[in-house]
């Protein structure tokens, strides 16, 4: 995608999707984003996600499977969308690509807040390690400090995705991504998820997470540069029809399903629960240009 009348309707449907939630898009933030990628746009997965708790004002857009040679924070410095900083954030995302076998990567904006977080993405004949991870001199000490917890539940060898948030500084580790190398079922069971969330100090999972886990594909921790803990959980399901799963539709989520100023026919949703110390949240994207690749659908729910 390429262009300024692309980059308009891009931004077009962007404006729309958000009003669609109830979310005022910022074109002083976005549109900076979308004229420093454009020449990537036209080959990327795109998805819009809506969520509960403390996102309920704001419309995520992410951007994935752009080519393995982008540095996508590197560019965001170029092109003023997000300031320069000494913390590890800043650095962490140039050692992942410069040591290990990364194919491709993305970006994730919101519409009022602009520019928030890259992700990077091993094939799924690849996927990344811990013991690679924590040779990384940037990583947060909370992924050592968690090595015998991966290990324990079978997530150790099965990174999948390397998520960098640079206005929380924090880091998501996604697992499992298909080719064989799928998260152990176990982490999905009644038993397991329970295990899970009690050995990180994490809240008894409500029966609509259970339920989710039930058809879950993906997990994915969240860790910060400040303490050695796991600060939540998360865990995803891929359907075409949300509303078939065991969960209350928000009316803003309805509306995300309903009215989206683009076609989804065709195409799943991604629903995610995410337990956290304060409770559960939920979150739904919903797809707008789309890949049927398992690396493309893998990352649209943190």
């Amino acid at each position: 995608m390429s262009g300024t009348t692309d980059l308009a309707e891009l931004y077009s449907i962007i404006e729309k999707t958000a009003q669609v939630v109830d979310v005022t898009a910022s074109h002083d933030k976005v549109w900076p984003i979308l004229n420093a990628f454009q020449d990537v746009f036209g080959q990327a997965v795109i998805s819009f996600r809506a969520a509960t708790g403390r996102s309920t004002d704001e419309l995520d857009c992410r951007f994935t499977m752009l080519p393995k040679g982008l540095d996508p924070y590197a560019r965001a410095l170029e092109h003023g969308l997000t300031p320069k900083t000494d913390h590890p954030a800043g650095s962490l995302l140039k050692e992942v690509h410069q040591n290990l076998p990364i194919e491709s990567c993305g970006v994730d904006f919101g519409v009022v807040g602009g520019f928030a977080k890259t992700w990077s993405f091993p094939s799924a004949s690849h996927l990344l390690t811990i013991d690679q991870l924590i040779e990384l001199p940037s990583i947060p000490a909370a992924v050592a400090a968690n090595r015998d917890f991966f290990r324990k539940y079978g997530l150790d060898d099965i990174v999948a995705t390397v998520g960098i948030d640079y206005g929380n500084r924090t880091t998501n580790l996604y697992f499992g991504a298909g080719g064989g190398r799928e998260v152990p079922a176990g982490c999905f069971e009644a038993q397991g998820v329970r295990a899970i969330l009690a050995e990180l100090g994490l809240p008894e999972p409500s029966e609509e997470l259970l339920k989710l886990c039930e058809r879950s594909f993906s997990i994915y921790t969240t860790m910060s540069w400040d303490s050695p803990k796991i600060q939540r959980v998360s865990y995803a399901a891929m359907t075409p029809e949300p509303r078939g799963l065991a969960v209350e539709m928000t009316p803003v989520f309805d509306r995300l399903l309903e009215n989206a100023p683009y076609s989804t026919e065709g195409h799943n949703f991604v629903y995610g629960i995410a337990s956290t110390p304060k409770g559960e949240y939920h979150k739904v994207a919903s797809y707008y240009q789309w890949q049927s690749t398992v690396e493309g659908l893998l990352h649209s729910e943190s």
